[in-house]
């Protein structure tokens, strides 16, 4: 895959400061870098120069520190006093209630699936596939029947799209890589050698959703999934793209069939991942880990390099590398053995038959 970047998500407009304040009913308190437009949004774990942030109530206070180079910074009333001096600050009754509906006035096509279109017609090399003009395939690829290619996608040597797939506007695929039957990719950048199986769906929305006044607020997503060089993705498994930041998957790791991966979540090289398992948001895997089937982890947790969880585990709690864990909840091996262990002598004990005294 070449170097080229594309953007998926153009903002429908840039606002001022002033302008995001009275959207989402705030106070602005003026900085002193604050630019006249704001286009860009960022996460307060990866803040981006002159974008728009938010801080929740609880952030740590290392993190707020790496805010200085952000345009503006959405916060409430009592945590303004520990906000950096040089961006705009919009104080609001709920950060996070207040960036949803900026995020969706800005960038309102996040909001559902991603564009498969052909603004300049369909191209005649692929007479029983739907590829645009503005596509780019390069030589060896094969189109097969009732694919779709949308417009600035770009397909690579010697790649195979298989039947009915789906490749979205902009979406990037490299050389040597299968993708199944029926398989749908939006938001999507895929490395070389990578295998994609019947199904799987790759940059659908992740699933987020914030209680407001309302009702619940759907959560713009305006990330990307990034798949590198020789990811396996088995067949119905799906991959949503991040919120803000990008859903990566590492070089080299095999993910198994009717597994969830949620938005914002970052997996190292060479992970093993079997079926049915569920990755909640913004959950870190390092590299070399392996998951047995039907093992589900809490959203944020930190899970080190070489770790095993065997099948059905419940993970709630981050897991130093190289541990094996196994349970719901889940804890080190040992531990588990040990009470399982204990458990089964009470058992064996409450059966045996009592002697009358």
């Amino acid at each position: 895959m070449s170097g080229f970047s594309p953007i998926f998500l153009e903002p429908r407009q840039a606002l001022s400061v002033d302008e995001i304040a009275d959207l989402c009913d705030g106070r602005t308190v003026a900085g002193t870098t604050a630019p006249s437009a704001i286009s860009v949004l960022s996460s307060l774990t990866n803040p981006k120069g002159g974008s728009l942030t938010f801080v929740q109530p609880d952030a740590k206070a290392a993190d707020i520190v790496s805010l200085q180079s952000v345009g503006a910074i959405l916060c409430a009333e009592r945590t303004l006093a520990a906000m950096p001096a040089p961006p705009a600050k919009i104080v609001v009754a709920s950060p996070q209630s207040a960036f949803i509906k900026i995020a969706a006035a800005m960038f309102p096509e996040s909001l559902g699936p991603a564009r498969v279109s052909a603004s300049e017609g369909l191209n005649p090399a692929y007479p029983t596939a739907s590829v645009s003009l503005l596509a780019a395939i390069k030589e060896g690829a094969v189109i097969e029947a009732g694919a779709a290619i949308g417009d600035h996608a770009a397909v690579g040597r010697d790649t195979v799209i298989g039947a009915n797939a789906v490749i979205a506007d902009h979406c990037q695929i490299g050389r040597d890589c299968r993708i199944g039957p029926a398989a749908v990719l939006q938001y999507a950048l895929v490395g070389d050698g990578v295998v994609i199986h019947s199904g799987a769906q790759i940059g659908a929305e992740g699933f987020g959703f914030v209680p407001g006044s309302d009702g619940l607020l759907k959560v713009p997503q305006l990330g990307r999934v990034i798949l590198q060089n020789r990811v396996e993705i088995g067949a119905n498994t799906t991959v949503d793209r991040g919120a803000i930041d990008d859903t990566v998957i590492g070089e080299g790791t095999k993910i198994d069939n009717l597994v969830q991966i949620a938005h914002n979540v970052w997996i190292g090289r060479n992970c093993v991942i079997a079926a049915q398992t569920g990755i909640s948001g913004s959950v870190r895997l390092g590299d070399g880990c392996m998951l047995g089937g039907g093992v589900g982890i809490s959203d944020h947790v930190t899970i080190g390099s070489g770790v095993q969880i065997a099948a059905s585990s419940g993970v709630m709690n981050n897991i130093p590398d190289g541990e094996r864990w196994a349970g719901t909840p889940a804890r080190p091996f040992k531990e588990f053995f040990r009470e399982m262990a204990t458990l089964r002598k009470l058992v064996t004990a409450d059966k045996k038959p009592k002697t009358k005294t």
